[in-house]
Parts: C-alpha cells; structure tokens; sequence
C-alpha cells in the first residue's frame, strides 16, 4: 500500500515522538484503531520506539479530560500489544490557549505532562494571545515546562518573537513536516532559521492520519531535517 516508504529512511537516533493524534474518537487525528496500528507499524518500522500521543483539549472544540485520555491510551497499548509492536505508547494532550485554559492554570488544575513536567501547548494561527507571556509566566511558576507546538506555522511569529520565546523558558517543537513544503514555503524557511539558530527543542510527527505518512517520509530526507537531528534535542531524553 505504501510503496514510497521504507524501513530505513529515518535515522534510528530519534527514538522518541511527543505530538502525534493516534487515538481514535477523540479529535481529528486517526479514524479507527485499525488506522492507527497502521501508522505506528509504520513509525516503528522508521526507528520509533516510544510515542507519546497527544490529542487536542480545545474548550469548544474537543473537550477531552485526562481520564478520556488514559482511558483510550489504555485501549491503544492493548491493541499495539495484541499486534505485537513493540513500541511504548503514553499520552498527554495538545491544550489550546484560551480563556478555558488559563483558568484551569489559575485555579491549580492538574494538566497532563509528558515527561520533565513538559506541557505542549499551541495558539491561535492568525493573532498573537494577549496573555501569552503571563500564561508563560504562570506555567514556570508552578513548575511546569512549556513546550509551544510548531512555532514555525503562527502566521504572526517572527524570528525576534520566538527568540523572546526561547529566553522566556519556552521550549519549542518543531514539525518534521515543516522541513518540506507541506504546510507553505514560508512555513520551510522559518524552520530552517530556527535550526540555524539551534532554538528547537524538540521534533514531533504531529501525525493525524495515514496520509500523513508520505510527507513525513519526504521530510526525513530534507537537509535541514538532519540538520536538526544533531541539536541537543530533548527527545533523545524521553
């Protein structure tokens, strides 16, 4: 089925992935437990040995809770372990930013983290939020990490903003996807700067579904891509 793709392709160093939509029903990531044992074959067949998916908490849009999360995560382990992959699954979520969010921070709410207290977080596309370096601030405070979900497709960023970003403690990771025309040239070009800046933390799949497989498989030869793969990157802790 998948011609274009190969086992070797991806160099085995990047063990790890933080931001991927492999349970199904809960946002718009992969269709069915099916889909999804099809792409972590497929991941693992690239070098993948741990995958930490992470669906969406948006508060209008996908109102998933932690105990959605590991309720579903625990039915994925038991499919992937009945396919005999050998493949670690966890799960933590992609939060948006709004006004839901802030107030789960402000009334001392747990959220769900993937390893060092790390919280991946994304935005609003068009308009920087107002609150950002507060909601920042905040998260530091109570000690959690804050890992910004592909900084390289915010249509406002900036390279002098997301250097702001750097400084204020904010982790940043980057789409392998980005490393290919995927999403825009634009979005290509400012990824390649963030990697000649070495201010990228971590590499994730951001993987929905099948058809996301083909790109990634594109980007893993992408100059920049290996490029980034010998920055200090966070994944090789996971």
């Amino acid at each position: 089925m998948f011609s274009f793709l190969k086992k070797n392709t991806f160099p085995l160093s990047l063990r790890a992935d933080l931001h991927s939509h492999l349970l199904p029903g809960l946002d718009d990531g992969v269709a069915d437990m099916d889909e999804a044992i099809r792409v972590i074959r497929q991941l693992h067949d690239w070098g993948y040995q741990k995958l930490i998916t992470t669906p969406h908490i948006m508060s209008d849009t996908y109102r998933n809770t932690p105990e959605m999360i590991r309720q579903k995560r625990t039915e994925l382990k038991e499919e992937v372990n009945r396919h005999r992959l050998p493949v670690e699954i966890d799960a933590a979520a992609e939060y948006y930013l709004d006004t839901w969010l802030i107030n789960q921070v402000d009334q001392g709410h747990p959220l769900m983290t993937f390893g060092d207290s790390y919280f991946l977080f994304e935005m609003n596309y068009i308009t920087e939020p107002y609150q950002l370096n507060d909601f920042i601030f905040k998260l530091i405070t109570l000690g959690y990490k804050p890992v910004l979900a592909h900084p390289e497709r915010y249509s406002f960023m900036t390279m002098s903003k997301a250097e702001d970003l750097h400084y204020r403690g904010v982790l940043l990771q980057a789409n392998i996807m980005s490393f290919t025309n995927y999403y825009t040239r634009p979005v290509r070009k400012f990824v390649s700067q963030m990697v000649d800046q070495g201010w990228i933390n971590f590499l994730g799949t951001d993987c929905h579904h099948q058809r996301h497989l083909k790109p990634l498989s594109e980007a893993f030869r992408s100059s920049y891509f290996k490029k980034a793969l010998n920055l200090p990157l966070l994944n090789y802790q996971l």
